[in-house]
């Protein structure tokens, strides 16, 4: 909507100037005729020019007294008037060339804009009605032919100029204008340029600033539309490459003292030490000699190719200042030529350039006199054709950088080529109506722009030329470095390139030994707003700062950073944990219950010496197997107890060692069966010792068949029920060896997995069931006479054995790895060693130290021996 107001605007102004130059012819009104000068040369077709030749203009203010008085210009500067030499080189290459353009002179006409939209705009419609005084929608004279234009310098002053001539399909080539909003064809359908557009400048500015980790940034951008546009959208670049813009400081060359102070106290504000200029030499240099004034000499300036490296522009002081800056300038290559041309520059063949008297007087710091002018020959220096620029050409025209007049020659050869192309074409098969092509005699400005639109040649360096769908050519961009000596020689060097073309990580190239900084090191500035976190440490965000201002906090427990200036920390892998210092991953060490460590250790020595007792007192009752005491309760029992106590103190051996498939099977499954037995044979003992108390007829049959019944019974059916439980859990969800990586962070645990825990819980629930039967029915029986009866010693021993089961439950619970084993390796060993000691160890030591006790009246005591003596 915007864009087509202001068209509409346009238009309407062109048709009321139209109207007014009508009446004019008719007699009935004048239009005001503001002269401007320009510099020109004959040609069967004309190119024009609108450059920028004086930084600067003298708006006079309105007194409302006379006649509005035109703009003058002032600050002429030679690196300005490079790029209407460079044109004019061009074309006389070009006219001299024998297979561009034959038979076909080039001509051109080139206005000084002075920095002014106006004087931009004025000099732009000067060209397009053909003479002086601007016709708006007339070409006056019919010979010779335009081209089209090429112009502006700058972006605010060529947004203007492409508006009105996309309006009129005049063909506009600029070679330094490189705002992006430039590159809408839709505003501006008319307008090319030989310079890559802000876009391209942006990601290499961006990466620039990476390669040196500069993110703690400030930009001093333009007060105008592009550097306000093109400055917004480089700080979104920065900012999405990681940096943060701290400030966004306008200035302009109308800003007063007291503005730019403003500026530069916001400047002071923050610790940015690296800061981006996004904006026309004319404008920043009032900052830059106010910033040598205040002393403010620490920071380093980074230019985008908006700011054009301008010698004679800025003082001594300012250069002091800009000492160590970096910039950005399209890639630039030698003009082969240029140099020798520019040494035959001469008053004397130069007399229709009305720039060059200006140029003369520069350069040697002369005056022409004017008119019969001799007042001042005392004081002044005349200028004169006697002298020769000679030795003076390398320093006055910077020829170690021919950034943006190197683009007005491609853009004048842009030109050419189309116009060639023009030429070249065959009736019939031309790309307009019908096959129709154009008359070089009476060309069309929209026919030259189709042709550019559609140009691809070689230019003389070499490289390829062309412009892409939105006019821009192919980018590619020099470094520069700005090193100036203590005798106050400036020199550009370039440090670096950019092209896009090439791989990411290879598109910038920069020879960091080669810059110079302000201070005269070759040690890189730092620009940070917090210093990069070390490795194992993370960004933590400052509540309400940029990104780029945060703390430094360490990894968490399994998670590393092993590279400086990490937003968030990295998870090692579960075979993995972090170390002390979280910046490296380690391999886990994988624990288990080994035998050479000292407790596994101690658990099998304990395990194998309780064997060892318990074959030791199996041998002691075999030995003594005659004895009354042995004979007591079902030695047969007692045997096979002694011999399940061994295998339960074996149980230990499998499960200290490293996991395996078989071991994990049976760990479990044996210990369940093997306890089951035990209980099995201690409830069948303690039935015998109810039965012998409480059957006192010898000869009763209820005792033979109970008395040998009995025992069998029990430890067959209790245990079957626990094999069938196991066997149903090996076939149903076996045990298996499994790396625990949950229970410890910093080590892997080599464990068993239990498989279906249902089958685990119904085994120790069962196996507690017949422990509390056994503990019951004992704890009964613990009472009958007899001065040694055994259902007390088994009451005993089922107290432990059901003790220590049930504080098993909570140290199983609470403890992980290797330390569960030991656990239940332990409570094995306790609970088989209580019912050892307890059954059998009173016997052993009436075997060993009273034999005097060791017999049958003493065993069932005085009155039941006598009792059953009279029975």
């Amino acid at each position: 909507m915007f864009a087509a107001s202001l068209g509409l605007a346009v238009s309407l102004v062109l048709l009321w100037l139209t109207s007014a130059m009508v009446g004019t012819r008719q007699g009935l009104c004048r239009l005001p005729r503001w002269r401007q000068e320009s510099v020109s040369t004959e040609g069967d077709v004309i190119i024009g020019g609108v450059f920028v030749v004086h930084s600067g203009y003298v708006y006079r203010e309105l007194a409302f007294e006379e006649e509005p008085k035109p703009l003058s210009c002032e600050g002429f500067y030679v690196r300005y008037y490079r790029d209407v030499l460079a044109m004019g080189f061009a074309i006389r290459e070009i006219n001299q060339a024998t297979d561009l353009l034959p038979n076909i002179t080039l001509g051109f006409q080139v206005y000084d804009s002075c920095m002014s939209e106006d004087r931009a705009i004025k000099g732009m419609l000067a060209l397009l009605s053909g003479n002086q005084w601007p016709s708006p929608g007339y070409r006056c004279p019919t010979h010779p032919q335009m081209a089209g234009i090429i112009g502006e310098t700058f972006s605010f002053l060529t947004v203007p100029m492409a508006r009105v001539m996309g309006i009129m399909h005049y063909p506009q080539i600029s070679h330094s204008a490189v705002s992006s909003f430039l590159s809408d064809k839709y505003q501006f359908p008319s307008f090319l340029r030989t310079v890559p557009g802000n876009t391209f400048q942006n990601t290499a500015l961006a990466q620039l600033l990476a390669r040196f980790s500069w993110t703690w940034l400030g930009m001093v951008i333009s007060d105008t539309d592009s550097g306000l546009q093109g400055g917004e959208e480089l700080r979104m670049e920065i900012e999405g490459h990681g940096g943060c813009v701290a400030f966004m400081e306008k200035v302009h060359q109308r800003y007063t003292t007291e503005e730019v102070l403003r500026v530069i106290a916001k400047i002071q504000t923050y610790s940015v030490t690296v800061i981006i200029v996004h904006s026309a030499e004319v404008h920043v240099k009032l900052l830059l000699e106010t910033l040598y004034t205040q002393n403010v000499a620490d920071k380093v300036w980074v230019f985008t190719a908006y700011f054009a490296m301008t010698s004679g522009l800025f003082d001594k002081q300012a250069w002091k200042i800009l000492n160590g800056t970096l910039g950005l300038a399209p890639h630039t290559t030698s003009m082969h030529g240029f140099e020798h041309f520019l040494h035959h520059l001469h008053p004397t063949t130069s007399r229709e350039d009305v720039f060059f008297n200006q140029f003369w007087a520069k350069v040697f710091g002369c005056k022409w006199p004017v008119g019969n002018e001799t007042e001042n020959l005392a004081t002044e220096r005349l200028c004169s054709g006697n002298v020769a620029l000679d030795e003076k050409i390398t320093p006055v025209f910077e020829l170690n950088d021919l950034s943006y007049t190197y683009h007005s020659y491609l853009a004048v050869y842009a030109f050419a080529h189309a116009l060639n192309t023009l030429m070249s074409c065959t009736p019939g098969q031309g790309p307009f109506t019908e096959g129709t092509c154009a008359d070089i005699n009476d060309i069309r400005p929209w026919q030259v722009l189709h042709y550019l639109k559609n140009l691809h040649f070689k230019a003389r360096s070499g490289e390829e030329i062309f412009f892409d769908e939105r006019g821009d050519a192919p980018a590619s961009y020099d470094i520069l470095n700005v090193q100036v000596s203590e005798d106050g020689l400036f020199q550009l060097v370039k440090v670096g390139t950019f092209d896009p073309s090439a791989p990411e990580k290879q598109a910038i190239t920069v020879n960091a030994s080669a810059i110079l900084w302000g201070d005269g090191s070759s040690q890189i500035p730092r620009s940070v707003c917090s210093d990069p976190c070390p490795a194992g440490y993370r960004e933590a965000a400052r509540e309400g700062e940029p990104r780029c201002c945060f703390d430094c906090v360490p990894c968490s427990q399994g998670e590393i950073s092993n590279d400086t200036d990490t937003a968030k920390c990295l998870k090692c892998p579960d075979d993995q944990w972090s170390n002390e210092r979280r910046d490296q991953c380690i391999t886990k060490l994988t624990e288990f219950l080994r035998y050479e460590e000292p407790l596994g250790l101690t658990l099998l020595a304990s395990a194998a010496a309780l064997v060892l007792l318990a074959a030791s007192v199996l041998f002691l009752f075999i030995r003594y197997r005659g004895t009354p005491i042995v004979k007591a309760n079902n030695r047969g029992l007692s045997y096979l107890l002694l011999v399940t106590l061994m295998a339960s103190f074996l149980c230990a051996f499998m499960m200290v060692g490293h996991p395996r498939r078989l071991t994990c099977m049976f760990q479990q499954t044996a210990f369940g069966v093997i306890f089951s037995l035990n209980v099995s044979i201690v409830l069948a003992k303690t039935l015998t010792v109810i039965m012998v108390f409480t059957t006192t007829q010898p000869n009763s049959t209820a005792k033979k068949w109970l008395g040998s019944s009995i025992p069998k019974w029990v430890i067959s059916v209790c245990c079957l029920i626990q094999v069938l439980i196991c066997v149903v859990w090996l076939l149903r969800s076996p045990p298996f060896p499994e790396l625990n990586t949950v229970s410890y962070n910093e080590k892997i645990v080599l464990q068993c997995n239990e498989g279906d825990a249902i089958f685990l819980y119904c085994m120790l629930g069962y196996m507690g069931l017949l422990a509390t039967v056994s503990f019951i029915v004992a704890f009964f029986s613990r009472n009958l006479p007899g001065s040694f009866n055994e259902a007390k010693l088994i009451t005993f021993s089922m107290l432990v054995f059901v003790s220590v089961w049930i504080s098993f439950i909570p140290a199983y619970l609470s403890t992980r790895g290797k330390y569960m084993v030991a656990v239940e390796v332990f409570a094995i060993l306790c609970s088989s060693a209580g019912l050892l000691g307890c059954i059998f160890f009173p016997k052993c030591y009436i075997i060993m130290l009273r034999p005097d006790r060791n017999t049958k009246q003493h065993l069932v005591g005085k009155a039941h021996f006598i009792n059953r003596t009279r029975v």
